[in-house]
């Protein structure tokens, strides 16, 4: 793995880890809101050991990236950004986005003429999403954003009651997803004012606008969902195969709305099948 620093047009910096050869094709790895980079790990490194270069970054206003100036996380923003990302590669690169960032994918190539991925894959997430697993989030999300943690183990607690898995023995690879401030508590490693944008459903994405985007969206996609999800519900999920009809669905058993870190076996397998097709495809 090797570290990198993305400087965009709009001077925003982004930090990044990059598995794999560089010449190999690329696959841009676009994290959920409020997680990091480190989400993506193990998935990367199966990703590169098959043939892909594959690049997961830090969203602006998440992990090490910068955070936005004006406090502005609308998601043009995170379209934009991956729009530029995209562009940095030697060739379209597939884009593998969770929540937030396949939000931003179905924006940044629905929303263009252009070609800027090779292929998408949205995990748990789709142009209309559950209100009510939508709030679940935002609950979850704003109920530490000023007062934080007290220590890790406090932190872990907290996550092992919303993900639903085993409560984690070594806390220390918490340190990646949180921030210790100047007063001694953790906090969670992104900019509060981006949960400013996810104060309510609504925030959240734009349902319309979304269905109007994937509607134009041309490209291979795939979407993988939680089998247990409450975000994408077996009849959201249909309805965006109706919107996209060239689009498959891979439903991953015991996996929530956290596919990649519930069953990363099952979720990895299912993104390097659907990868590898794209690559017979081009072969033939």
């Amino acid at each position: 793995m090797k570290e990198l620093e993305f400087t965009l047009s709009n001077d925003i910096r982004l930090a990044a880890d990059a598995y794999g050869n560089p010449e190999d094709p690329p696959v841009l790895l676009s994290h959920g809101g409020g997680q990091t980079r480190h989400s993506w790990g193990t998935t990367a490194e199966a990703l590169s050991s098959k043939g892909w270069y594959a690049v997961a970054y830090d969203h602006r206003g998440h992990g090490d990236s910068a955070w936005s100036e004006d406090g502005d996380y609308n998601i043009d923003r995170f379209a934009e950004d991956q729009r530029e990302l995209a562009s940095r590669f030697r060739s379209p690169p597939a884009l593998v986005g969770a929540s937030l960032g396949g939000i931003a994918a179905m924006v940044a190539e629905g929303e263009t003429s252009d070609t800027v991925f090779r292929a998408i894959v949205l995990v748990d997430i789709v142009p209309r999403m559950n209100p009510e697993g939508a709030m679940n989030i935002v609950r979850f999300m704003g109920a530490h954003v000023e007062e934080g943690f007290a220590d890790l183990e406090e932190a872990a607690d907290i996550i092992a009651q919303y993900t639903g898995r085993p409560r984690r023995k070594d806390v220390s690879g918490l340190r990646k997803n949180l921030r210790l401030d100047e007063d001694g508590r953790y906090r969670w490693h992104w900019d509060p004012n981006f949960f400013k944008e996810r104060a309510t459903p609504e925030n959240f994405a734009n349902a319309d606008r979304l269905v109007v985007a994937t509607r134009n969206i041309a490209i291979p996609m795939l979407l993988v969902r939680g089998q247990m999800s409450d975000l994408v519900t077996p009849e959201l999920a249909e309805e965006f195969l109706q919107l996209v009809p060239h689009a498959h669905c891979v439903d991953v058993k015991d996996a929530r709305h956290m596919v990649a870190g519930d069953r990363n076996d099952i979720f990895s397998q299912a993104v390097e099948g659907f990868l590898a097709d794209l690559s017979s495809d081009v072969a033939t």
